[in-house]
């Protein structure tokens, strides 16, 4: 019986018609046009696998109208796009595209000032969110966890998703405090990526914190393709995870039905 997978992380982007100003400062690897069948394809190549779909990321373009309107055409296309996390600054007057399945402010870039996600038009666009049963998409740096944390407890009507395990780069003290502190909330999701594969050490040492820390139905399977490269590969992070996760639905699939309220 094969495996099924919600991929709840992707990125695509067009370099031909979108501005990513942050691609100047990585590696070559990545300047280029990434598309949905290339993404796709990934987990066609791998057998026992049955890839039901993805959740599209917003890739923190220049001009977030226009990625709108190219994943607005790019969901009319692709069924297996089940879900839209799109870019906006969140305050009471935000910009929400009506197609998103929820927003992304990111949190961890340069010109994100700290304590972003506790001032308080930041708290009433959340507000506003969870009115509109639409969850907020997470991206922080590691360091402001806390803060996040303090946003996350203050808002239990809304559902939050924790990009990258937090951006972790070492298992700390610190780090696990404010984990142990997430895993108490039900209104936290957490995403397994983004983390280097290199030290095969810290890897099987964050998996194990990671499980013995999260109920099962608060984790979810993403690859953050094609970002994932700059880091690891794609093959590889998926390769760790089934084997770590093997055939838990509920991390491959459920969660994330369950997290972005799809209809499948």
């Amino acid at each position: 019986m094969k495996n099924k997978i919600i991929d709840t992380h992707f990125h695509v982007w067009d370099l031909e018609k979108q501005d990513l100003p942050w691609l100047e400062g990585v590696d070559e690897v990545l300047k280029r046009t990434f598309t949905f069948e290339e993404f796709s394809n990934n987990y066609n190549e791998k057998d026992g696998i049955d890839f039901v779909g993805g959740i599209y990321v917003e890739v923190d373009g220049k001009d977030p109208i226009q990625e709108d309107e190219i994943i607005y055409d790019l969901c009319k296309k692709n069924k297996k796009i089940l879900a839209t996390m799109m870019k906006s600054k969140v305050s009471p007057t935000m910009r929400v595209p009506a197609f998103a399945t929820g927003i992304r402010e990111p949190l961890h870039t340069g010109d994100a000032p700290k304590g972003r996600c506790l001032e308080e038009s930041f708290i009433e666009g959340l507000k506003n969110l969870a009115k509109k049963n639409m969850p907020f998409e997470s991206c922080n740096r590691v360091d402001e966890l806390e803060d996040f944390y303090k946003t996350a407890k203050s808002l239990p009507e809304e559902t939050f998703i924790l990009n990258h395990l937090g951006n972790v780069t070492e298992l700390s003290e610190e780090y696990k405090s404010v984990m142990k502190k997430f895993a108490k909330l039900d209104n936290v999701y957490v995403k397994v990526s983004g983390y280097s594969t290199k030290d095969k050490e810290f890897v099987k040492d964050l998996l194990k914190f990671v499980k013995e820390t999260f109920r099962s139905d608060r984790l979810m399977y993403a690859s953050n393709w094609p970002v994932v490269e700059l880091y690891s590969s794609f093959k590889e992070h998926l390769l760790i995870l089934l084997e770590e996760f093997k055939d838990d639905e509920d991390f491959f699939y459920n969660n994330a039905i369950r997290c972005y309220n799809l209809d499948i």
